[in-house]
């Protein structure tokens, strides 16, 4: 199983670099969003 992972990983690299990429904007719209009332 770990041999699966590790060979899913190395072929999706791309993919998980965005995907990374994409969740960290995800977040920092969320942590925006719930900060901006308190500012306004």
């Amino acid at each position: 199983m770990l041999h699966q992972i590790k060979t899913t990983a190395t072929r999706a690299q791309d993919t998980i670099v965005g995907d990374a990429v994409g969740a960290l904007a995800l977040m920092v719209t969320l942590v925006g969003a719930l900060y901006l009332p308190g500012f306004l």
